[in-house]
């Protein structure tokens, strides 16, 4: 056989089984491990995105705060601050939790907050208990210099300041909602709180003021700003 022919020969003749098995083993390992990367990922943007995870990566590992979202309306808990709660479907983050929203529905997170937060999770330099943020405290990071927007947006609460007024009006010359000479705007987050009871921040001076079911007035919560750590 000329060497022509022997190369004809060699070119058609079949791959041995062994080998064919073997790329056939490897496609299905590397089937696998793409099912695994796929499954694993999803579960961790789900894990991303509630309390458990940033109890585990951001907050103090012991930060009552985490706990509130799990509270159920009807039943008795904490606050972020572990004080009682005779019903915890009087907080903002039970009720947005039942609305289907989940921390970073409001804690917008930011790559610049993360590194931070991080950075603080990774040295144990963590702020505990962790004290309260204004509006402009938690829009700092998002580069937001309207206190409201982190309520009032297309996401969340679609209405402007002054349509809240007017959505208000019932509540006449009081209506906290409106920017009065007399008054400094009040930032949302004065009277209306997601991790422990909310305040009718107006019976700071007006002893009448009217506190809705599950609020408190101004006394009982600075009571509890200034005595309400148990640690």
């Amino acid at each position: 056989m000329t060497e022509e022919k022997k190369n004809t020969a060699s070119a058609a003749a079949p791959e041995p089984a062994a080998k064919r098995r073997g790329r056939g083993k490897l496609a299905v390992v590397v089937g696998v491990v793409c099912a695994v990367v796929v499954v694993a990922g999803a579960g961790f943007w789900v894990w991303h995105e509630q309390p458990s995870f940033c109890n585990a990566i951001c907050h103090a590992p012991q930060d009552p705060i985490n706990a509130t979202y799990d509270g159920e309306p009807g039943q008795a808990g904490l606050d972020k601050w572990g004080n009682p709660v005779d019903d915890m479907g009087d907080l903002l983050v039970v009720q947005h939790k039942q609305a289907g929203l989940t921390c970073l529905s409001c804690h917008e997170p930011t790559l610049g907050q993360q590194i931070t937060e991080g950075l603080h999770w990774a040295s144990g330099d963590f702020e505990y208990p962790l004290n309260e943020r204004s509006l402009t405290d938690l829009n700092h990071y998002l580069g937001k210099d309207d206190p409201e927007s982190f309520c009032l947006n297309e996401s969340c609460h679609n209405m402007t300041r002054d349509d809240l007024a007017r959505a208000t009006s019932a509540l006449g010359e009081r209506n906290p909602h409106v920017t009065e000479v007399r008054h400094d705007q009040i930032e949302c987050g004065e009277c209306h709180k997601s991790h422990r009871q909310s305040v009718n921040a107006c019976s700071r001076c007006h002893d009448d003021a009217p506190i809705p079911a599950g609020w408190l007035d101004a006394g009982q919560a600075a009571q509890l700003d200034a005595s309400g750590f148990p640690y």
